[in-house]
């Protein structure tokens, strides 16, 4: 399986050509966003602009009561973008509206070296699976051709490339070099 590169969501714009779209996947406390957070700092040390979609199970916001944005929101804005000297966000209400799937995401997100995708399990993109023993779910990629490498606490029989998942260097300089 080779990279997936955001020009097929932009197939007219040059800008997106060169940004590999990489999926982290796993189950609830198996150190998804712990791995995350520890491998963007190497790739960004290395001089690539990273970006990243997090898929959400549950109902989040991050706005806060009480705040103009927040206000505005509640009184009917479908979009409320917030900016400031040090960044900007922008807020969407699906207002009862299908969850928009990663394609469509994708799409909202500047042109960057690479893409990291937390959970979005079942999507075709290329994965790296998290897993940890002491967490009790089952190993995703048996039912996923997508995921070619796994990161966990354990040895296991596979045929896939396979990590510690404390070997941050390892495992970026794979999703780095993946293709």
């Amino acid at each position: 399986m080779a990279w997936v590169h955001a020009s097929q969501y932009y197939p007219s714009s040059s800008a997106w050509h060169h940004m590999k779209i990489f999926g982290i996947a796993g189950y609830s406390e198996s150190g998804k966003t712990t791995l995350i957070e520890k491998l963007i700092p190497v790739f960004t040390g290395g001089g690539m602009c990273v970006s990243l979609i997090k898929h959400a199970h549950h109902k989040f916001d991050i706005d806060h009561p009480g705040k103009d944005s927040y206000r505005h929101r509640h009184a009917g804005c479908t979009e409320v973008l917030v900016a400031s000297s040090a960044r900007w966000a922008l807020m969407h209400e699906l207002r009862g509206a299908a969850e928009p799937d990663l394609d469509e995401l994708v799409r909202h997100i500047s042109p960057c070296d690479l893409l990291l995708v937390e959970g979005f399990k079942f999507h075709p993109i290329p994965k790296l699976e998290v897993h940890r023993s002491a967490v009790g779910d089952p190993f995703l990629h048996p039912n996923d051709p997508h995921i070619v490498a796994i990161a966990s606490d354990h040895r296991l029989d596979t045929d896939l490339r396979r990590f510690d998942i404390n070997d941050v260097a390892g495992i970026a300089t794979f999703i780095r070099e993946y293709a």
